[in-house]
């Protein structure tokens, strides 16, 4: 069903502190409660904030110029008022809201206009079963992205926020695991007013709350209200009347100075930014000479696809690619790690895919190496070469063949796994240096 619907994103930008504290900004799982905490992030009697984290400020302009944003050269921090157990202060500190100046406005990204991105602290946690709240959370920074009604279904929602999380992975400035939180501002033109749904979670989620709220909407209309998404039951619910900027009581900050951004330190910023995955993709493509299927594995993460671009500079590009997103994705996978939380050195890489081409070492003898390169990687130039001489590989098949009788019979009664049996207890005795096409050959004679 059609619709005009508008998103506001809220995601975490990586600090090592608070925006106005020098707290720790961690969002760590099973982190215990309250121990990332001082006088300020808990609004106790005559704290007052510090000036705001310089790098969170840094990555926001980072952030607001992949959206093709017009960065506010004066930015002031406002007071958003509201009665609520995770916020002691009465009021969120934020550069939203009436008669304030955004960081950045007028952007664009993927064919959705951005009305304005902007900086604020993140609430503290609580939990309404207890009344327990966790101030670990309070004053994290958060970047908040508002784009116009532009959207016009919920799978065209969907695959945007796609293309959005992946360019943002691709800056590195925002917490990789904490992905987006999604307020969504739907109704029908002409037909119904515009109901927001706060606070959902996964992109799946985002579709299937548009698509109920459009269905709710055409059969019972709409009042201006706030509603939340019920993911057991796929249904939004009610909460409360929508309130308009002035139920916020917005105010100039008294205690925090305006933010002035100068042309230099956009420009500077501006040069840092990464090239983006659409654009990866297409360079890929027709530099390397690889087919698309291929591209869109590596442009998956920023990481792999540089990694990729620095190997294939130095040997054969499709010869290296299925090294890298096979064979390099599968160890790092097994150990749970990203490229960047471990030290492959490409040029390692680059002198063992050499070994493999000019035969020097075996496929599975370059493969053990990948898994030891894992959590730092060595020169592999003084592995032992692979074995190819005749004589000797008999001695080792003999070995094994009289080790093995069972294998060998079952394998002379028809059964072919016991080839490959056979062949993978070769290659344990050879350390898998046994040219694999020779042995194969030797075996099966020996074995008649």
């Amino acid at each position: 069903m059609k619709g005009m619907i508008g998103l506001e994103i809220h995601t975490y930008i990586t600090t090592k502190e608070k925006l106005f504290c020098r707290c720790a900004a961690s969002r760590e799982r099973g982190l215990k409660e309250n121990v990332n905490v001082c006088p300020i992030c808990t609004a106790q009697p005559g704290a007052k904030p510090l000036a705001p984290n310089s790098e969170a400020v840094r990555k926001a302009i980072m952030l607001g110029l992949m959206l093709g944003c017009k960065i506010n050269s004066k930015v002031k921090w406002m007071r958003k008022h509201y009665d609520w157990p995770d916020l002691p202060k009465g009021y969120q500190t934020t550069q939203s809201g009436a008669h304030s100046i955004p960081l950045g406005v007028n952007g664009e990204f993927n064919g959705i206009r951005i009305s304005s991105m902007h900086l604020e602290e993140d609430p503290a946690s609580w939990e309404p079963k207890t009344g327990q709240v966790d101030y670990n959370r309070s004053g994290l920074p958060l970047v908040e992205i508002v784009t116009s009604p532009d959207f016009k279904f919920a799978q065209e929602v969907g695959e945007w926020l796609k293309k959005l999380v992946h360019a943002l992975s691709y800056l590195k400035i925002v917490e990789s695991d904490a992905g987006v939180k999604v307020d969504v501002n739907v109704n029908i033109p002409g037909k119904t007013q515009r109901v927001e749904v706060k606070n959902i979670n996964s992109i799946e989620n985002v579709e299937t709350a548009i698509e109920y709220e459009l269905e709710r909407q055409s059969k019972e209309g709409s009042v201006r209200e706030t509603r939340r998404f019920d993911e057991t039951n796929g249904k939004t619910l009610s909460m409360r009347k929508k309130e308009a900027q002035d139920d916020y009581k917005f105010i100039a900050d008294p205690d925090l100075n305006e933010i002035n951004i100068s042309n230099h330190l956009v420009e500077k910023i501006k040069k840092d930014i990464p090239e983006l995955p659409e654009v990866k993709l297409e360079k890929l493509v027709k530099k390397f000479k690889i087919n698309e299927g291929d591209a869109k594995v590596l442009a998956v993460n920023l990481d792999i696809v540089e990694f990729f671009e620095r190997v294939a500079g130095k040997i054969d590009a499709r010869f290296a690619l299925p090294w890298i997103t096979v064979e390099l994705l599968r160890v790092l996978n097994w150990n749970k790690k990203r490229l960047h939380e471990v030290d492959i050195k490409a040029e390692h890489f680059i002198t063992l895919l050499n070994l493999v081409k000019s035969k020097r070492i075996t496929e599975l003898q370059a493969k053990q190496i990948i898994n030891k390169f894992v959590p730092k990687s060595f020169d592999p130039s003084k592995a032992e070469g692979k074995i190819d001489d005749e004589a000797e590989l008999k001695m080792v098949i003999g070995v094994v063949i009289k080790k093995n009788k069972k294998a060998v019979d079952d394998y002379k009664s028809g059964d072919l796994k016991a080839l490959n049996f056979l062949m993978g207890e070769v290659m344990k005795e050879t350390d898998r240096r046994a040219d694999y096409k020779i042995t194969l050959g030797i075996l099966k004679k020996m074995l008649k």
